[in-house]
């Protein structure tokens, strides 16, 4: 999953060398936090969510799919 959201996140932004995603594991839940430069994440989150949203619902369809529960947190 980790690779997944890092391929996603690096493509939107403009400083993809600056994109930092970890993992963690919590109980059942697998945690993925994204961290970006500054001004890219506008671009990440988009106009109400709606990219951000986007990530989670395809990292969500992707993580049912294997039967686990993974979160992405997009970091500040």
């Amino acid at each position: 999953m980790k690779e997944l959201v890092e391929v996603i996140t690096k493509a939107l932004v403009d400083s993809p060398e600056e994109v930092v995603v970890t993992e963690r594991e919590d109980k059942k839940t697998t945690v993925i936090e994204v961290r970006v430069a500054e001004n890219d994440m506008g671009k990440v989150i988009g106009k109400q969510g709606r990219i951000a949203k986007a990530i989670r619902s395809v990292v969500k369809a992707a993580a049912a799919k294997e039967d686990k529960k993974v979160v992405v947190d997009i970091m500040d």
